[in-house]
């Protein structure tokens, strides 16, 4: 099997697995019980709390322990939102969320909020002077994709922080699912930002939310003893360890991973632009890790099919979205329908070789033929 969709999932790292289940065995209480092994817990979840904020340049009271990253992102967009509606119900966001923001939006659209969306440029980034004419006085909520899982972009994330400066009672959310280990992390400005440690190698089930310690918003899941008031639930040490750990092992070795993965982008670019039907959506200064492509007049699920037949594995836009319909991020950026509906993705990881390139591009090319001709 050929796999490339690490953007949907990766591996769990060995030393994760081994980094869970040692502290599993090893801390046998619950951080918040008031005996010995529930001290000794506490300790460590602290020592690993701590930890993880330096790896990011926040503050331990600014991390919050979560299931993965589509509770955080509801957590934040929900929970800003309704401790804001003293101010205003309007939020601005964007084409390319991920479904559980644009769910998150919608909940809150039945709620009396109102949303825009900003524009896309082609280069798949947003359109900053639209952002400027969307803000308005009762603008609460700026909720923004620091890396598209379909296209690869990188938004400018310092930018928008930068403008949102003059409106004190808007606040910054981003969700940087598709981000860690593929490119700098911006916290300068952002008052919360989404992780996903499955998307780095991490284990299934864990997330983050990372806030800014004096944002206040409204839990969305209440009772039980935690280590915030912001998201109740038992710690789960063993997880917060496989977080850390996994997220240690990405930032360390982030240059020496995308210097490899660029070097397999590069060579996909090339042999695959020979092909006459073949258009690349994913922008050139897009990450590395994220090929988005269509073959013209080969709908992406045919071509995502009959490469699964030859085990190889890729994905038609992203793994949590609509099927049948077509890819969002692909049509903002071409405006064009039917190249959308033929759109799919390669996503590369440091663990993918040359070899698996080579045999997939001659996989593509009997597919290609068949398909295409």
């Amino acid at each position: 099997m050929i796999y490339l969709d690490y953007s949907a999932n990766t591996p769990a790292d060995p030393t994760v697995l081994d980094a869970f289940y040692q502290t599993e065995r090893r801390y046998i209480g619950n951080p918040n019980s008031t005996h010995p092994a529930g001290w000794a817990a506490q300790v460590e979840m602290a020592r690993v709390t701590d930890g993880i904020a330096e790896l990011l340049g926040a503050a331990p009271e600014e991390i919050i322990y979560t299931s993965g990253a589509s509770e955080p992102n509801n957590l934040a967009l929900k929970g800003i939102v309704q401790a804001s509606r003293h101010v205003g119900k309007h939020i601005i966001s964007t084409a390319l969320e991920h479904s559980s923001v644009g769910g998150a939006l919608s909940a809150l659209q039945q709620q009396g909020c109102e949303v825009d969306l900003v524009d896309i440029r082609r280069d798949g980034t947003i359109d900053l002077e639209h952002l400027r004419e969307l803000l308005r006085k009762d603008t609460v909520l700026v909720a923004i994709c620091v890396v598209d899982s379909e296209l690869g972009t990188v938004q400018p994330i310092q930018e928008i922080a930068d403008i949102l400066k003059d409106y004190p009672n808007c606040r910054l959310h981003v969700d940087a699912t598709q981000a860690v280990g593929k490119t700098k992390l911006v916290l300068s400005g952002v008052d919360t930002m989404s992780i996903a440690p499955h998307k780095f190698y991490g284990l299934n089930g864990s997330g983050l939310l990372v806030k800014k310690k004096d944002l206040v918003i409204e839990p969305q899941i209440h009772g039980g003893g935690s280590t915030t008031p912001y998201r109740s639930g038992t710690p789960a040490l063993g997880m917060a360890m496989s977080i850390e750990k996994a997220l240690r092992l990405a930032i360390e070795n982030q240059n020496e991973r995308i210097a490899h993965v660029a070097a397999l982008n590069r060579l996909l670019r090339a042999e695959l632009a020979k092909y006459p039907k073949v258009r690349f959506n994913s922008p050139e200064n897009a990450v590395p890790h994220i090929l988005n492509l269509s073959v013209n007049g080969v709908k992406g699920t045919a071509f995502q099919q009959e490469l699964g037949k030859n085990d190889v594995c890729v994905s038609v836009k992203s793994a949590c979205s609509v099927e049948g319909t077509p890819s969002k991020a692909v049509y903002a950026v071409s405006r064009d329908r039917k190249n959308a509906l033929s759109s799919w993705r390669i996503s590369l990881s440091h663990l993918t070789t040359e070899a698996e390139i080579a045999e997939f591009l001659q996989i593509f090319d009997r597919c290609y033929r068949e398909l295409a001709q």
